[in-house]
């Protein structure tokens, strides 16, 4: 049976909050998909074919990376949410299974953002290696000054996406912090709540 608790009484529960970050998931995986495709391949230009290319245009593949670390975001923040909510499952059969469940699909989003940040990685590497490359045909052929610009403006774009991403990284790291700080209050509470019945039962007054 399906553990069916909620957030604050009266939010998702623990199975429609997996549902959606396994949604987000799948869509993620496609976005990874296409910022590959988009970094591998070739893109027309009007400047000289003796110029090596660089795969996918930074500006295409910035849109598609920036849309799939959103999407990693929002699972991060659901798993912070599912792993505060599946330690107050009763039953240990049930919490432990929610453990599984919610451990490995933090495993699979990080996995995915790894991939997303070495394609990272290997896109601005391909833009430095290119503009080098185009540095060396200007000096050999005296043109093509336009074509720095463009790889200037590219790799722009690429330290502009790891910027975001950063970004992105710290908004999660803070909202983490926060769940877990109202778990570790709300723990607390009951702690207190427990040690004071107990001094009750002690004096006989539990039922006052």
């Amino acid at each position: 049976m399906e553990f069916s608790g909620s957030v604050g009484g009266g939010g998702a529960t623990l199975s429609e909050m997996y549902q959606s970050a396994r949604r987000l998931l799948l869509s993620a995986r496609d976005g990874v998909s296409r910022v590959e495709r988009l970094s591998s391949a070739p893109t027309s230009s009007s400047y000289s074919s003796s110029v090596p290319l660089v795969g996918g245009g930074a500006a295409g593949v910035q849109a598609a990376a920036e849309e799939v670390r959103r999407e990693v975001a929002q699972i991060q923040t659901l798993c912070a949410q599912m792993d505060r909510l599946w330690r107050s499952i009763p039953a240990k059969g049930q919490r432990d299974l929610w453990k599984r469940k919610v451990e490995q699909l933090s495993e699979e989003v990080d996995s995915l953002k790894e991939t997303l940040d070495r394609n990272s990685l290997h896109q601005q590497k391909r833009i430095l290696e290119a503009k080098e490359r185009a540095e060396l045909f200007e000096r050999a052929n005296g043109e093509s000054s336009h074509v720095l610009r463009i790889f200037d403006d590219e790799a722009q774009a690429m330290q502009s996406a790891r910027s975001s991403s950063r970004m992105l990284e710290e908004a999660y790291e803070t909202g983490v912090a926060i769940l877990h700080k109202y778990a570790d209050q709300r723990d607390r509470l009951k702690s207190a709540q427990r040690k004071a019945l107990d001094v009750l039962n002690t004096v006989g007054l539990s039922n006052f």
